[in-house]
């Protein structure tokens, strides 16, 4: 259909417009807060149809050291966060809580679509996003253990298990319809496949920057100060962990770069306790932008790592 295709093409200048719409335009992205969910699982769905079977199989190699990559993202870094804001005497600073918030979360759902748009294999994007999420309900607990203000990390692991339920229930779905011919893999279906997704991403980050728009109206300090805050660690993550991949895998180094620096936050904003999730929304809200702009900010990067023109 010629609005996917269009869609696909231009999919990293809906995020921007998404972007725009999520901060100046708060009652919309207010309505599109409950449909967060939905969508993130939506977008799974497409990721998965995408790979098919042959993508997914060629994915289940490195379980091993995805495992590991898992832990040392979402176990290892948000320990040594809680260490050094513990040190330092900030750790109840919404920013330093927000940072370890990000930190403890799994991959984004986005991630193999993100991927895509910055010229790289979604499938390391995939597989950490899976066994990132598996692991999340263990990786959690000593996070929330040890940052009360989070709350029960037994409700987190709840909320991780029913994710990896929809994970496990929604890709088994697109590995029948692509197994079973009725989607197939043709570029005419890729592209209508990537369209939606770059819709849905899109709008769903219209949703996650409800806290934007009256934010830019009467704190503009602390938008400023929680931007920065969310530029930092989300560019030098994926900075870090794209390079030190590219080592040995080059190809691997945009998904797990991208996997290691845009997370899963939005999973926790329905287990926070209120009072701790309205302290760190406008956090999560920012966090989103350097997310959704990777595309544009960090292919060319990326790029040359994997020995890619931009």
């Amino acid at each position: 259909m010629p609005i996917f295709a269009f869609l696909a093409r231009h999919g990293r200048l809906i995020l921007v417009a998404g972007l725009f719409a999520g901060a100046f335009l708060p009652n919309l992205a207010i309505m599109l807060r409950p449909a967060i969910a939905p969508m993130i699982v939506a977008l799974l769905f497409l990721a998965v149809l995408r790979l098919g079977p042959t993508g997914l199989k060629a994915g289940v190699k490195g379980l091993h050291r995805a495992s590991v990559l898992a832990v040392f993202f979402q176990l290892v870094l948000p320990l040594g966060a809680v260490a050094a804001f513990a040190l330092l005497g900030i750790l109840a600073h919404p920013l330093a809580t927000g940072t370890v918030l990000v930190l403890a979360a799994a991959p984004v759902t986005g991630s193999p679509n993100i991927t895509l748009m910055t010229g790289g294999d979604p499938t390391p994007a995939l597989r950490q996003l899976v066994i990132g999420t598996m692991l999340l309900p263990i990786t959690v607990l000593p996070v929330f253990l040890v940052m009360p203000a989070f709350g029960s990390p037994l409700a987190v692991g709840r909320a991780a298990l029913e994710l990896l339920g929809l994970i496990l229930l929604v890709g088994s779905v697109a590995v029948a319809l692509r197994r079973s011919g009725i989607v197939a893999g043709t570029e005419r279906s890729y592209l209508t496949m990537d369209g939606l997704a770059a819709l849905l991403l899109g709008l769903v980050v219209i949703g996650l920057m409800s806290a934007i728009g009256p934010a830019l109206l009467y704190d503009r300090l602390g938008l400023i100060a929680a931007l920065l805050a969310a530029f930092a660690l989300n560019i030098s993550i994926q900075l870090a962990a794209s390079k030190a991949t590219a080592r040995t895998d080059p190809q691997a180094a945009a998904s797990i770069g991208i996997v290691a620096g845009n997370r899963n936050v939005a999973l926790f904003l329905s287990v926070l306790p209120q009072a701790t999730a309205d302290n760190l929304l406008l956090f999560i809200g920012c966090y989103q932008i350097p997310m959704f702009l990777t595309p544009f900010l960090l292919r060319g990067w990326f790029g040359r790592l994997a020995g890619r023109s931009g």
